[in-house]
C-alpha cells in the first residue's frame, strides 16, 4: 500500500502557470516570435493553459502545438511498444524561441527526446523549457528555464499529476512507495 500526499491542488497550479507565462514574458522581449510546445501527453494540456495565459498579457493568440516523443527516446528498446500519440505542430519553429512544456522533469531523457523530435520540424532560433515540477535525479545537463514547483524526491517515489482529468479536480500527488 502506497501513502499518497497532494503537492498542489487546482488553485496552486493554476497560481504556478500564471507566474510561468509572467516569466516567459520577461525573459522574451520578442513575443511574436514565442511558441509553446506540450511534450505528450503531460505538457499538453499545460501548454494550452500557458498559452491562453500569454495571449492575455500580450494581447495576441500564442501559437501552440504537442509533441509526441516516444519514438526518440533513447530507451526505446527496453520498453514495450510505445503508445503513439499525434504530433501536431501547425507553425514553423524556425526561428522562433519553442518553450517545451512538460508536467515533470526528472532524469532529462524525455526533454532531450523532445529536442531531437523537434529537430524535424525546423531549427528553432532558442528551445527554453516550462516544467510543473522538478522533482530532480537528473541523468543528463538538463535544467528547466521555468518551474512551477520544485520537489526533492526519493527514487520510490512517483510524482502524478492530473490536469483536465474528467470527474477528477486538478493535482499534483506524490506517491510514497514502501520500503
Amino acid at each position: 500500500m502506497s501513502e499518497i500526499s497532494i503537492l498542489m491542488n487546482a488553485a496552486a497550479i493554476q497560481r504556478a502557470l500564471i507566474r510561468i507565462a509572467h516569466e516567459i514574458v520577461e525573459r522574451n522581449e520578442a513575443s511574436d516570435e514565442v511558441v509553446l510546445v506540450g511534450i505528450q501527453e503531460g505538457g499538453t494540456p499545460l501548454a494550452e493553459r500557458i498559452a491562453a495565459n500569454l495571449g492575455s498579457l500580450m494581447n495576441q493568440v500564442i501559437p501552440c502545438g504537442q509533441l509526441d516523443v516516444s519514438m526518440h527516446r533513447d530507451d526505446l528498446g527496453q520498453r514495450a511498444a510505445p503508445t503513439v500519440h499525434p504530433t501536431v505542430i501547425p507553425f514553423d519553429v524556425t526561428g522562433k524561441t519553442v518553450v517545451l512544456v512538460d508536467d515533470v522533469l526528472f532524469s532529462g531523457r524525455t526533454i532531450r527526446a523532445a529536442m531531437d523530435a523537434l529537430n524535424d520540424f525546423g531549427r528553432p532560433q532558442r528551445i527554453q523549457l516550462a516544467v510543473l515540477v522538478d522533482r530532480g535525479h537528473r541523468e543528463l545537463p538538463i535544467k528547466a528555464d521555468f518551474v512551477g514547483k520544485n520537489q526533492p524526491t526519493s527514487l520510490k517515489e512517483k510524482v502524478r499529476v492530473q490536469i483536465g482529468l474528467p470527474g477528477e479536480e486538478d493535482a499534483v500527488l506524490l506517491e510514497k512507495g514502501q520500503g
